[in-house]
């Protein structure tokens, strides 16, 4: 009956600790790059550290398929972790692409910016802001990670939207036949992609000596999104001299979020101990 009643109360405090976070729209109303949409208006979530945060930020993507956002499973927990540890979160309740590409990289692109002109506001650093990613989250924090020359939404703003760091969790990362999550490349890109598209959204080929380094975990025995995607990326990374630091389970499947229990040493403290010694 104790432990019945902690687990209530527990969940209460988490409950009432969720619904005071303050949200951030991205956008006003009449600057949306796109009118489809199933957010109204996509928003950061703040995840504020006790006392003096750190002054390090991470933009989180959870993944869904690019169909949906699992930020009960992996959003919000990895929230929590990450302000445990004095590292300020943003939750980005992204916009779903619906076949339309550019809609959730223009969202992420608009919250990097965002964070960087307002860093002073949440008591951030503007070198300090990285990008964390699951699954089809992940594809999208590795299209920021190596596009973000590219401009997804309208904004003629002169900040960089280069993430300081990334951190990929399960990722989708290809959008080729033989690496790709037919699911996620599916809602992002329409049932038949051309061969342009594919290549272009293969985060695999689009690495450069500009690259942000990268902290990436994934389990050997996933059967949703193959783990090559991962091995891949990391080798295109060593090839133009990223750093890149992979954390690999050999069990754990796909959606393990913050907690694999098929092991002891879970990935968040050496992930959050990375980054913290990121430069």
């Amino acid at each position: 009956m104790k432990k019945i009643l902690f687990c209530a109360i527990a969940l209460f405090s988490l409950s009432s600790l969720l619904k005071a976070q303050e949200q951030i729209p991205l956008y006003h109303t009449t600057d949306f790059p796109f009118s489809k949409t199933d957010v109204t208006v996509p928003t950061l979530t703040v995840f504020k550290p006790q006392g003096n945060p750190g002054g390090t930020a991470v933009i989180v993507c959870s993944g869904g398929s690019y169909g949906r956002r699992a930020n009960e499973e992996e959003g919000t927990p990895v929230c929590q972790k990450l302000v445990e540890a004095g590292i300020t979160a943003f939750l980005l309740d992204y916009r779903l692409p619906n076949g339309h590409d550019s809609i959730p990289f223009a969202d992420v692109q608009a919250a990097v910016r965002l964070l960087r002109e307002n860093a002073a506001v949440y008591h951030i650093r503007k070198d300090r802001i990285g990008i964390m990613g699951f699954s089809a989250g992940g594809h999208l924090a590795s299209t920021i990670t190596t596009h973000f020359n590219e401009h997804f939404d309208n904004s003629d703003s002169p900040v960089s939207v280069r993430p300081d760091f990334s951190v990929l969790v399960y990722p989708v990362i290809s959008m080729t036949d033989e690496l790709t999550h037919t699911g996620s490349r599916y809602n992002l890109l329409g049932k038949t992609p051309s061969d342009e598209e594919k290549e272009h959204f293969s985060n695999e080929l689009q690495v450069t000596d500009q690259t942000p380094p990268v902290f990436i975990v994934h389990a050997v025995d996933d059967g949703v999104v193959k783990v090559a995607n991962t091995l891949y990326f990391a080798a295109a990374l060593r090839q133009h001299r990223v750093s890149v630091e992979m954390f690999i389970y050999a069990k754990g499947g796909h959606g393990f979020g913050v907690d694999n229990r098929t092991v002891q040493v879970q990935w968040v403290e050496p992930c959050i101990k990375w980054i913290k010694d990121q430069k």
